[in-house]
């Protein structure tokens, strides 16, 4: 299924209905997130991410807003996928060997 516009410019929804930014990998809930939980503006996610404009980073930031409630639980569904699959895998090697050292 090939990528979709949306009323949201610089903003595409690829084959899986995912917002990302026009033009990059960046997905809208990747830029959102690190807005959240470090509090940046606009200019310091420029900053942290130069190669995205001002308009691609204020576009992405609207369409989170306006879609915050499926975006938030698209983003605590991944975290649950992750924690899922890290129990499955078992303790790290690197740190079962760490911890033998007494090194952690």
């Amino acid at each position: 299924m090939p990528e979709t516009e949306t009323s949201y410019e610089h903003i595409i929804l690829d084959e899986h209905d995912v917002p990302i930014i026009e033009g990059t990998t960046m997905k809208v809930i990747e830029l959102a997130g690190a807005a959240i939980t470090y509090n940046w503006s606009p200019a310091e996610l420029q900053d942290q991410f130069p190669l995205l404009t001002l308009g691609q980073i204020h576009s992405a930031l609207a369409y989170y807003w306006d879609h915050q409630a499926a975006l938030d639980q698209d983003m605590e569904h991944r975290l649950q996928r992750v924690e899922e699959l890290r129990r499955q895998a078992g303790p790290s090697p690197l740190r079962t060997r760490l911890k033998d050292q007494g090194l952690i």
